[in-house]
């Protein structure tokens, strides 16, 4: 670097409705397939149904507490955490 100091970018943190918009989305795209998998192993569409009913209620909360946990953490704390490139 050219003695330039760097410039503390601003903490950009996500909402709480980001995420669970994120998660809704996301778990109608994961259910699908888990559906259309349940169906071609079993044969029967109403066992697929109550496979993707189980698991969309159990993933999207997952989901939302996992996002919410790296929410928490400011942005370039894994980074630090790296060894420097210069070492």
């Amino acid at each position: 670097m050219d003695n330039q100091v760097e410039e503390a970018s601003p903490v950009i943190k996500e909402s709480r409705l980001r995420s669970i918009l994120k998660a809704a989305s996301w778990r109608v795209l994961a259910t699908l397939t888990t559906i259309v998998i349940a169906y071609a192993i079993t044969g029967k569409i109403d066992d697929a149904l109550k496979i993707g009913a189980v698991e969309v209620v159990a993933k999207m909360a997952i989901y939302y507490f996992h996002e919410r946990a790296w929410a928490r953490l400011p942005l370039g704390t894994v980074r630090k955490l790296l060894p420097s490139e210069n070492n």
